[in-house]
């Protein structure tokens, strides 16, 4: 790495909404979103770019590295260290070097700070995710990683959808009734939603991973940081009619200024105990046409899963989602 250049700690105040680096936190983003191209989806805005990998939380300590040239931020990386579960566990998103500046080993040079911070924070296992083809995913492979788990998005364009097929499609479920909200989860619900949280502990993941740890205050300090992040939220959940326990969830996020078109398909599941009703298609298509109803400018919905989950592909694909791209997700034990 040339003389002047040097790669300088971001600060994150512990206190949330406390002042930071944002110069730095806008550069390290600004390089990120140079990388992309028109067709890579939707791109993460700076606010949510912020909290996600930029802050600390309940959940996880935040590192994040501004990787400097005159003064000028031309790289970066952060890593997050969890604090409630997998505490063996480091995940490192991004790690990038603008375009302009590649091919010179700067990434190389950002890899191993990373490495020795891992090592510093007694962190054994890095997990990162790249698109399955392309620089991302040739960088990880040189660099010793190994391929975990193979996920894909697919996107609903909402413009071209069979709606009336999608209403044939809509189940009829006994015994369950639908609940549904907009924005960050109400106190009141916070057990029901981290009960449901819970739930996604059944999806795919690397080997090495224990159970997440959904708490209510991981959740209350994730909800409530939901308008500062720039994001809003239709939640839809369902509870069995005899005793009023919650059964599912599904959620879909959108930027709070409409200036996208995306919704972002977040996570779906049903508890064991309420499996084999149909439950997950209920409440994605009743969350759908609440959306169509609700927010008429949406144009996509994208969304995640790895390519082994066999069930949440088959109702994916059910309703005419279609694949965008193939990611990887990556792992390195130190």
């Amino acid at each position: 790495m040339a003389d002047d250049m040097r790669i300088q700690p971001i600060d994150i105040p512990d206190q949330p909404g406390a002042p930071s680096d944002d110069d730095l936190v806008a550069g390290l983003h600004a390089a990120y979103v140079a990388g992309y191209h028109e067709d890579a989806g939707p791109v993460i805005p700076l606010a949510r770019f912020r909290r996600d990998m930029c802050a600390h939380s309940p959940a996880a300590r935040a590192e994040a590295w501004a990787l400097i040239e005159d003064d000028r931020v031309i790289g970066g990386y952060s890593l997050a260290f969890p604090q409630l579960d997998n505490r063996h566990m480091g995940w490192i998103f991004p790690l990038v070097v603008h375009p302009a500046h590649r091919g010179h080993g700067l990434g190389s040079a950002l890899w191993r700070h990373a490495l020795d911070r891992m090592r510093a924070h007694g962190r054994t296992l890095l997990l990162t995710e790249t698109l399955a083809d392309g620089s991302g995913a040739r960088f990880a492979r040189a660099h010793g990683m190994n391929v975990t788990l193979s996920e894909a998005r697919r996107t609903l364009d909402l413009r071209k959808a069979d709606w009336p097929a999608l209403e044939r499609m809509v189940p009829e479920v006994e015994g369950y009734s639908l609940e549904r909200w907009i924005g960050p989860t109400a106190p009141e619900l916070l057990p029901d939603l981290a009960t449901l949280q819970a739930g996604m502990n059944d999806a795919p993941r690397d080997s090495d991973l224990e159970d997440q740890t959904f708490s209510l205050e991981r959740l209350r300090v994730r909800e409530e940081s939901m308008p500062e992040s720039g994001q809003t939220c239709y939640t839809m959940i369902a509870r069995r009619d005899s005793d009023g326990a919650p059964a599912g969830f599904t959620r879909v996020f959108l930027n709070t200024d409409r200036s996208d078109g995306w919704g972002h398909q977040d996570d779906t599941a049903v508890l064991r105990a309420h499996r084999g009703h149909r439950l997950g298609l209920l409440l994605k298509l009743a969350n759908l046409f609440w959306l169509r109803e609700r927010e008429p400018h949406l144009e996509r919905i994208i969304t995640w899963n790895a390519t082994s989950n066999s069930h949440m592909l088959a109702i994916n694909e059910a309703m005419g989602f279609e694949l965008f791209d193939e990611w990887s997700e990556w792992r390195l034990t130190l």
